[in-house]
């Protein structure tokens, strides 16, 4: 199995005007960021969680010819918005592409992609076939995948563990039996937004102290606010088995 990050970064705290921070102006590559999304690949078969605004440049900048599925965490505009352009896989790849989501997703996908699925269907809309699925393991690629339920301030979000590698994003609370979920994995995946306390995401402490928790071999953070500082700063100060992800790291399984 292989992962690659296709972006680690949030659209929470970033200006709509140019930023002059001194993450935006960096020159490191590993501090732009897009999106947050992962490309998970097995058995020469991929799927990607999540397809935010920047579902596009991603998949042209991984150079990505195929998709078999796209597995959603929750419904926010930051996470589905690049699903219109799922149609060019559909025209390369003769078919409509997999979506796995919890029902409440679907009821959005639905909502705010309803030319997708009118009838008479008009030519060269998305084409998608949903699958429902929600805390039980499901068998996608070649593999089986365990969801795990963690929260966004209060709205039920899911995580998902792809044998010994588990992503997290848009969480600041995990129940005791999901985070039993995540131990005994080699990676741990979470979202670390900033250092200041947020009302529905976890502060770098806290993804720190949940690291400690659970005991993966390597931990890496994503959905990272330019508040958080430059990438190169924060990989001294963290511990030396967790590390900033990066958009285009790549992890081989």
């Amino acid at each position: 199995m292989k992962v690659e990050f296709l972006g680690t970064g949030t659209s929470q705290g970033v200006p709509i005007i140019a930023c002059k921070c001194v993450v935006c102006s960096s020159t490191n590559p590993k501090d732009t960021r897009l999106r947050s999304s992962i490309l998970v690949s097995h058995n020469n078969q991929h799927l990607v969680v999540d397809c935010g605004p920047d579902f596009r440049a991603q998949m042209l900048r991984c150079g990505l010819e195929s998709l078999d599925a796209i597995v959603f965490t929750h419904a926010h505009r930051d996470h589905m918005a690049g699903l219109d352009d799922i149609r060019g896989f559909n025209f390369a790849m003769k078919r409509p592409i997999d979506i796995y989501c919890e029902n409440r997703v679907e009821q959005a996908i639905r909502r705010e992609f309803f030319y997708a699925f009118e009838e008479p269907k008009y030519p060269g809309v998305p084409e998608m076939n949903m699958h429902a699925i929600g805390l039980e393991p499901f068998n996608l690629i070649g593999m089986s995948i365990i969801p795990i339920q963690v929260f966004h301030h209060k709205l039920p979000v899911l995580g998902f563990r792809f044998q010994d590698f588990v992503y997290i994003t848009d969480a600041n609370r995990i129940e005791e039996s999901e985070i039993e979920k995540m131990k005994g994995c080699k990676v741990l995946v979470l979202n670390a937004l900033r250092r200041e306390p947020h009302i529905s995401h976890f502060t770098l402490e806290e993804a720190v102290n949940l690291v400690h928790l659970i005991q993966p071999e390597a931990a890496y953070f994503t959905h990272i606010s330019h508040q958080l500082g430059l990438h190169e700063d924060l990989e001294i100060e963290l511990p030396n088995h967790i590390h900033l992800a990066y958009d285009g790291l790549s992890l081989q399984f």
